[in-house]
């Protein structure tokens, strides 16, 4: 089973991009952040057409987020439980392949110190306390998205120059180990345990050329998916596309259960 992370930014620009994604990895879970489109202007028919139910929670401009799975999507549930009525649309959970998916676009935060800070510390925090009333450490989980935080510095190209900056900040990186502590893998790290990795390279002054990126997009997989992953595959040929995003999507390869590694 593959499950594919990526944030679009904005599906509409970027949706020739996502079908020639689906047509030539197919991954058995697609699921996309920063849509930037409503709910009824949400592209389904391209997506449907490549043989996937769709499930969405949009927003105009801003923000969204979407599901596609080769198989029925059941047992929906956007944002967290705690939302306000109009909360920002960064979260949508389903079931599909026999998998809970939690599909995540974290806050970024703005800048270190201001109340968007403050509340992006406070989400995750939010995140963490949902985690723990509605999942079990048994539960096949997987809980992916662009995390707007680099876990560390192997997964920054110029650490001295983010240090303590927003996405590298001391207090992120311990709000997403506190999210993690649940029980969950990076997968990635399973399988790559040096630098050099990433998954974001801003537009300016050829970034994505000189790999001047960070990794903040992860898929993270309670215990016994973590025991059933094979590969994590970050596809940094997308950012070398015309009009690309500046996320590239990133797969996780699990195998079926029973498939545990000794």
């Amino acid at each position: 089973m593959k499950v594919t992370t990526w944030n679009v930014n904005g599906l509409r620009a970027r949706l020739t991009h996502v079908v020639d994604f689906l047509r030539q990895h197919r991954p058995d879970i697609l699921c996309l952040q920063e849509t930037k489109v409503t709910d009824d202007l949400f592209p389904r028919g391209p997506l449907e057409d490549e043989g996937y139910d769709v499930t969405i929670s949009g927003q105009k401009g801003y923000n969204g987020v979407a599901i596609l799975a080769t198989d029925t999507l059941t047992a929906v549930a956007p944002g967290l439980p705690d939302d306000a009525p109009d909360a920002e649309r960064r979260v949508l959970a389903a079931t599909a392949h026999g998998v809970r998916v939690l599909d995540l676009y974290v806050p970024n935060g703005q800048d270190v110190g201001t109340d968007k800070y403050e509340f992006k510390l406070d989400w995750l925090r939010r995140l963490r306390t949902h985690l723990d009333a509605a999942y079990a450490s048994h539960d096949d989980l997987v809980v992916v998205g662009d995390f707007n935080v680099a876990l560390d510095d192997r997964d920054v190209h110029d650490p001295a120059w983010w240090h303590e900056r927003i996405l590298c900040s001391t207090r992120e990186r311990q709000a997403l180990r506190n999210v993690m502590a649940f029980g969950l893998t990076d997968n990635l790290r399973q399988f790559h345990r040096e630098g050099g990795i990433y998954t974001w390279w801003h537009y300016r002054a050829g970034a994505a050329f000189k790999d001047d990126g960070l990794r903040i997009d992860y898929v993270l997989s309670s215990p016994g998916l973590a025991a059933r992953c094979r590969e994590v595959i970050v596809h940094k040929e997308e950012r070398t596309r015309p009009q690309p995003s500046d996320h590239v999507p990133v797969t996780a390869v699990f195998a079926p259960r029973g498939a545990e590694a000794p």
